[in-house]
């Protein structure tokens, strides 16, 4: 784990609004018809045409049976986490997850949304608010002087209440010069508990919730990630910096 001054952290804005915009853009374009790939190549482009750089693309940890084939990861209905670009059609009310990082002058930001293809529905529509609201609760628990267990406590809280599955395997994470850096941030957790939070350390904070039961499995790729039992997942994620003065989420859509 290494602390940002305040400097730095003005040097990762930039990363910050770079993956908003992004994100931003794919929301908008994302319709019944388009192909998962579609979606990947639209995001390419965008890396690309800002000079910036892909940290998803050819990542390759010990679990993926093959490197990393995209810039997104694009999770669908069921699929909760590290969905590959595929030649999946999206269909009049599908659940899709966008997860996207890149770097910009040499500073890491990630960021994720769901939402539903077309036709909105009620049990969807609940799941992606209530996975939002955990965000939102988590951010707010980043504050000076508080513990891990405070965000983990909060956006737990939130998905417990509303019934849903939740597993801390994966979660957030710290961020910076690459993605995946000290701390990791779970989504589960008791109040008071873990590392003490400091101004300067930016972090993920990644809640996903399963409209099911809290297990999950892998599918052969080694990546895509779905729920155990075949229900709705969602995933919503934001870099913040913690600041003196409360978290900034540099992530901001």
């Amino acid at each position: 784990m290494s602390l940002k001054t305040p400097a730095e952290i003005d040097a990762m804005r930039p990363a910050g609004k770079f993956v908003a915009g992004v994100l931003t853009s794919l929301r908008e374009i994302a319709r019944p018809g388009l192909t998962l790939k579609d979606l990947d190549a639209h995001a390419h482009r965008m890396i690309r045409d800002a000079g910036a750089h892909s940290v998803y693309l050819g990542y390759h940890p010990s679990f993926g049976a093959i490197p990393y084939p995209g810039v997104l990861c694009t999770s669908v209905n069921d699929a909760a986490l590290h969905g590959l670009p595929s030649d999946h059609v999206l269909a009049d009310g599908d659940v899709l997850s966008i997860d996207f990082a890149a770097q910009v002058h040499g500073w890491v930001a990630d960021s994720a949304l769901t939402f539903q293809i077309g036709t909105q529905t009620p049990d969807a529509r609940r799941l992606i608010e209530t996975t939002e609201k955990a965000l939102a609760a988590g951010i707010a628990a980043a504050r000076p002087g508080n513990k891990m267990g405070d965000i983990s406590a909060a956006i737990g809280a939130v998905g417990r209440a509303a019934g849903y599955g939740i597993n801390a395997d994966f979660g957030g994470h710290g961020v910076g010069r690459t993605m995946h850096e000290d701390p990791h941030v779970p989504n589960l957790g008791r109040p008071g508990s873990g590392l003490k939070l400091k101004p300067g350390l930016v972090i993920a904070i990644e809640p996903w919730f399963m409209a099911g039961g809290d297990g999950y499995v892998i599918d052969p790729d080694g990546w895509t990630i779905r729920t155990a039992d075949g229900s709705l997942a969602a995933h919503a994620e934001h870099t913040i910096a913690i600041t003196k003065d409360g978290p900034v989420v540099l992530t901001a859509r």
